[in-house]
């Protein structure tokens, strides 16, 4: 699954494209991820072209106010915060600590080493399932999804990999792509959030840092999404019901989601 070229927005991508079985496929142009929209560039012709109406933002307080997006011309904000709840007690170190914990090995032994950091992103992907503020949070997400005459829409986190990473895992599931195809996507991030962060990765390593650590924090491991997975099927049992009793999203909105973002047998391809 193949970045969007634009260089204004890190990690850009489009589900479009992406097999649903029975000859389906999502239909471009309507649902993409994205990281943070800070130093987008709305006359960029790889995100103007797009047309986005809608940004939903999944960050929080204290990532909105450090980074605040720039927005695409003529679309609306929608802000969804899917960690209000839970980030002080995630274990995880807020994004401003990032850059610090990285450049202070021993640091970052001390508070992520030892399977920390790996212990930590479980707890937070089990956190996306079953949280007040995230099952809000994704409820939202789908309900813009599933409204009648919606337009492309472009849902992001901070890098772009684990909030989104999982909104991403619901959307293509309830489309009915299989789970390799999920999973594939899912870990496609890794190879853009490694360059992106290449630099802070380079110098904590040549600082004696372990590179396991830094690419776990960095990036994005089949144990996190299993993690969220095991959570959705320990409570409710499948994603279909995770969606109806778990997010409180409606199967007539969930129909007009499968309606609109499906193309080829059994999808509309008209809008």
């Amino acid at each position: 699954m193949p970045a969007i070229p634009a260089t204004s927005v890190a990690n850009l991508r489009d589900l479009g494209g992406l097999p649903l079985g029975a000859g389906r496929s999502v239909r471009p142009g309507l649902v993409l991820r994205s990281a943070h929209l800070d130093r987008l560039d709305p006359a960029e012709p790889a995100v103007a072209r797009l047309g986005i109406r809608t940004v939903v933002d999944l960050r929080t307080d204290t990532e909105r106010g450090a980074r605040p997006d720039r927005l695409p011309e003529g679309a609306r904000l929608l802000v969804a915060d899917v960690l209000a709840d839970h980030l002080a007690i995630s274990g995880l170190p807020p994004a401003a600590r990032l850059k610090e914990l990285l450049s202070d090995p021993a640091l970052a032994e001390e508070h992520l080493g030892g399977g920390q950091v790996r212990s930590a992103f479980a707890r937070t992907y089990r956190t996306f399932v079953s949280g007040d503020a995230a099952r809000a949070s994704y409820r939202a997400l789908l309900a813009e999804l599933g409204a009648r005459n919606a337009g492309p829409l472009l849902f992001h986190c901070s890098a772009g990999k684990d909030r989104t990473g999982w909104a991403a895992t619901v959307v293509l599931s309830l489309l009915g792509a299989d789970e390799e195809t999920v999973r594939e996507e899912y870990l496609s991030v890794n190879r853009a959030v490694r360059q992106a962060f290449a630099p802070m990765i380079e110098g904590f390593i040549t600082q004696g840092g372990n590179p396991d650590l830094a690419l776990d924090l960095i990036g994005v491991l089949p144990e996190y999404l299993d993690a969220a997975l095991d959570e959705v099927a320990v409570r409710h049992g499948s994603m279909e019901k995770y969606v109806r009793e778990g997010l409180g999203v409606p199967d007539e909105v969930t129909a007009r989601m499968r309606a609109r973002l499906s193309e080829g047998h059994g999808g509309l391809t008209d809008g």
